[in-house]
Formats: C-alpha cells, sequence, structure tokens
C-alpha cells in the first residue's frame, strides 16, 4: 500500500539526485584522491561533499526525519522516516573512472525502505522505485525479465571478494547453474534486474546504505530482493549478503544455491 505522501518524497529524492549528480560530474575532470578509512576502503572529499549536501537539503526540508548515511554519524534512526544516503556507491570505480558508480537514495518507513533511487551520473541513467508507484527508469516504467529457471538466467556480482570461503562456495555454485555472469556492475546490475536486461544480482558485504535503495526498485518492478536466507532487508539489517532475483521462482532457486549451507548439504547426500 502507498504510504502519505510518498509522491511528494519520490519528487524531493530526485532533487537530492540532481544535487549529488551535479558535484560528482564536476568532480570528474579533476584528480580524485583517496583517503584509506578503518575498514581499508577508500573515500574521497567528494564523498564526503555530496553526503554533507544532501544531508543539508534533507535537514532543511524535513527536520523531523532521521539520516543514515555511509559518511558520517546516524542521526534520529528510530524516526518514522529515515533516509538512507551511499553519497557514492562504487568509490574505487569512481577513483579510477571506471562508470558503473552511482548515488544511492532510499526512504524507510518505519525501517522498511518504501523508495529508492539509484542515479549513474555518467550515463545520465537513474531508476526509481517507491512502494505502490511503478518503478521506473528515466521516467518509463519498468518490469523484471519473465525468467522463472536458472539455466535461462544471467547472472551478475559486483565484487566475489568481499565473500567468506563458504559463501564464495555458495556463490561458485550458483553461477555453474546460471547461462552466464558479469562482473563490475555495483549498484547499477541492480537497476539491470529491475529493467530486465539481468535475471540475478548478488554481492556479499553490504551494508544498509548500500543495499536500502536498490529494495524498492526491485520490488516495485516485479522482482524479489533479500538476504541469502530469504529474510527483509531493512535499516537494521545490517552488513549483509544479499540477491535480488526477477521473479519469485526464480529467487527461490537463487536461494536454495546460495544458503552457505547448501554446498556442503549436497555433497553430504
Amino acid at each position: 500500500m502507498q504510504r502519505p505522501d510518498l509522491e511528494a518524497f519520490t519528487t524531493f529524492a530526485g532533487t537530492l539526485a540532481d544535487a549529488s549528480g551535479a558535484i560528482i560530474r564536476e568532480a570528474l575532470a579533476n584528480q580524485r584522491d583517496f583517503l584509506t578509512k578503518n575498514d581499508a576502503s577508500p573515500v574521497t572529499e567528494i564523498d564526503r561533499q555530496v553526503e554533507t549536501a544532501l544531508r543539508a537539503q534533507i535537514a532543511q526540508q524535513y527536520p523531523q526525519h532521521g539520516i543514515l548515511g555511509e559518511e558520517f554519524e546516524p542521526a534520529d534512526l528510530d524516526a518514522e522516516w529515515v533516509w538512507v544516503i551511499d553519497p557514492i556507491d562504487g568509490t574505487k570505480a569512481f577513483i579510477t573512472g571506471i562508470p558503473t558508480f552511482g548515488t544511492l537514495v532510499a526512504l524507510a518507513f518505519r525501517g522498511v525502505p518504501v523508495l529508492g533511487v539509484i542515479d549513474n551520473p555518467v550515463t545520465r541513467e537513474r531508476w526509481i522505485g517507491a512502494d505502490g508507484i511503478p518503478s521506473t527508469l528515466n521516467g518509463k516504467p519498468i518490469r523484471t525479465r519473465a525468467c522463472t529457471e536458472l539455466a535461462n538466467a544471467i547472472l551478475a556480482n559486483g565484487n566475489p571478494e568481499p565473500f567468506d570461503a563458504a559463501e564464495q562456495a555458495a556463490f561458485q555454485d550458483l553461477r555453474s547453474q546460471t547461462r552466464w555472469c558479469v562482473y563490475g556492475g555495483g549498484c547499477h546490475a541492480y537497476g539491470r534486474v529491475a529493467d530486465g536486461a539481468l535475471d540475478i544480482s548478488t554481492d556479499g558485504g553490504l551494508d544498509a546504505f548500500d543495499y536500502c535503495a536498490l529494495v524498492p526498485i526491485v520490488r516495485n518492478a516485479g522482482g524479489v530482493i533479500s538476504t541469502w536466507q530469504g529474510e527483509e532487508l531493512t535499516i537494521r539489517s545490517g552488513r549483509q549478503a544479499i540477491a535480488a532475483s526477477a521473479t519469485p521462482a526464480l529467487h527461490e532457486q537463487v536461494l536454495a544455491r546460495l544458503s552457505t549451507r547448501a554446498p556442503a548439504l549436497r555433497a553430504s547426500r
């Protein structure tokens, strides 16, 4: 069911993406120096500049809302409405000039993501999904592909490095059952599941600011997205391995393969 004011929130989320895109495109012409955070991931001044700008707009427009972002401390996570920001999802790609990065903006209602935006400032592709409103790509309605069998599915993985040994084995098991796999798409790949170009996308080691925006986009295009255990993704789900699939039937098969227990269980039969 559509929440009150969700259309107005969707319009506002678009203005946040506009602001982010303008900052990022200007930065692309310059040297993208970076620092290394405590978790060994890189961060640039542009990440922080974008998040600062978006937080300021949210605080001005919706001062009663909470904010969860990648680069700064969360604020009011117990608020009924919480904005979730990843200023540059794919910072390594941004630093190296590979245009698969994007800004992620989500809005959660009582912890559950109900609105999401994936904005690629280079390709100028923008996926938007909101509960009760069909997902769109640059304003045009999109749907997932009607794929129901792993053997026919095209798979995507942004980066296999975050998988632990058991997850890597489960992923390779899934990969062996699909048609083929494309790597390095990042958030872009989840937009492609929503618009029917891909059938499955899966990644490990993701935080709420990495996946909250993806949830409404995939879900409102007809797809399914969850943890590898089939659990709902919320602002409090923590670090997770996630999977998005084009159809419920396909997702059931994906989860059967991605359970970290699956390889051992099948080997013992």
